[in-house]
């Protein structure tokens, strides 16, 4: 079969990584169609994957607008001429568009609730794959899977963290440090949000470093007085960074979630609440969530100075893995196997547990 794989940021590269490989190594074909935001393209290109690239996103309103023309014919092009079996993507609108055109199957595998996009996926009978902790129900063709996207790549069927960070870093072993994350908030899904202010950022991280080195991850520019702490590394290396912090804060869910899940502290600072980070909270106690500044400071110089640590994040980590299926096995059994995946998900899906940590 042939797969047409959507991406619209950087995240979604890693969600779809091992299904790709593991697809293509069953005799599946995998094509990947993308834009240009962040570090997207850089990552493509490190795996090796084959992607046409529809060029540069646009920022404001009627842009998007425009957008959602320009690239769902682009799309369709592509699609005509390649003739894909199956769309995936995070219910993006351009492939929901375009596989209800050509009467094709997509699986729009959704953790967010960007209602903005997924309006498009449900009207034109996208299949939903939903994490069990998300709360919306979007469709008679929804099917509720044990896991969060972070686990069809930081699931330790897929991933051991390079040991050796802490010295590209110019760090020595025993040093901690603490990984920040800043957004640009141009997102069509940030609309209405926001996390730091302005004149917090620097009194955060200057009260960070008399405890800990600190490297920023930023979307955006950063202001003069931060820029010397801007991490620079390869963005496929950003997992290995993640799992040897000491303590993650940030705006970002993705990037709080992957660090709850490597079994790192986290410190997630946002009005809006993703339900997979509320699980991660509520149930696991792996991530701490803010709707502002106030609180974050006492909390981090907690974590930082909470004695074993490690090993207490460990056995929560643990815990919900236990819980938690492989979701790129899930993943690439459901889509080899569909429309049956789907009746035997409808009526059992406990048949799910099969792909559990053994």
């Amino acid at each position: 079969m042939k797969f047409l794989i959507d991406i619209g940021h950087p995240a979604h590269v890693h969600l779809f990584k091992h299904f790709s490989w593991e697809m293509e190594k069953r005799g599946h074909s995998i094509f990947f169609t993308t834009r240009e935001k962040e570090c997207t393209i850089e990552l493509l290109e490190h795996y090796g994957f084959h992607y046409y690239n529809f060029g540069k996103t646009y920022k404001n309103l009627v842009g998007k607008i425009f957008g959602i023309i320009h690239f769902s014919l682009l799309l369709l092009f592509y699609a005509i001429k390649n003739k894909p079996d199956i769309y995936l993507s995070h219910s993006a609108i351009y492939p929901s568009i375009v596989s209800w055109i050509l009467r094709k199957p997509h699986f729009a595998i959704e953790d967010t609730g960007n209602m903005e996009q997924v309006r498009f996926a449900q009207k034109l009978k996208s299949i939903f794959l939903t994490s069990t902790s998300f709360k919306t129900k979007l469709s008679e063709n929804q099917v509720y899977y044990k896991g969060y996207h972070e686990l069809a790549y930081l699931h330790p069927n897929n991933f051991k963290a390079d040991k050796n960070i802490k010295k590209e870093l110019g760090l020595k072993d025993d040093e901690k440090y603490v990984l920040v994350r800043f957004v640009s908030w141009n997102a069509s899904d940030d609309i209405g949000q926001k996390g730091f202010s302005v004149d917090f950022k620097e009194k955060f991280v200057n009260e960070i470093l008399k405890h800990a080195r600190v490297f920023i991850s930023a979307e955006g520019k950063l202001e003069k007085s931060l820029k010397k702490y801007r991490l620079n590394i390869p963005a496929h290396k950003m997992h290995d960074v993640i799992a040897s912090a000491s303590l993650f804060v940030g705006e970002g869910a993705t990037m709080a979630a992957e660090s709850a899940v490597l079994g790192i502290p986290a410190i997630h600072v946002n009005t809006k609440r993703a339900d997979y980070c509320k699980e991660l909270e509520q149930q696991y106690n792996l991530l701490f969530i803010f709707k502002n500044n106030q609180g974050v400071i006492e909390k981090a110089m907690e974590l930082l100075n909470t004695k074993d640590v490690k090993n207490i994040w460990k056995e929560k980590k643990e815990k919900m893995l236990s819980e938690k299926i492989d979701v790129t096995k899930f993943f690439c059994w459901f889509a080899e196997n569909y429309p049956e995946s789907l009746k035997i998900m409808k009526s059992n899906p406990e048949y799910q547990d099969r792909f559990l940590l053994s």
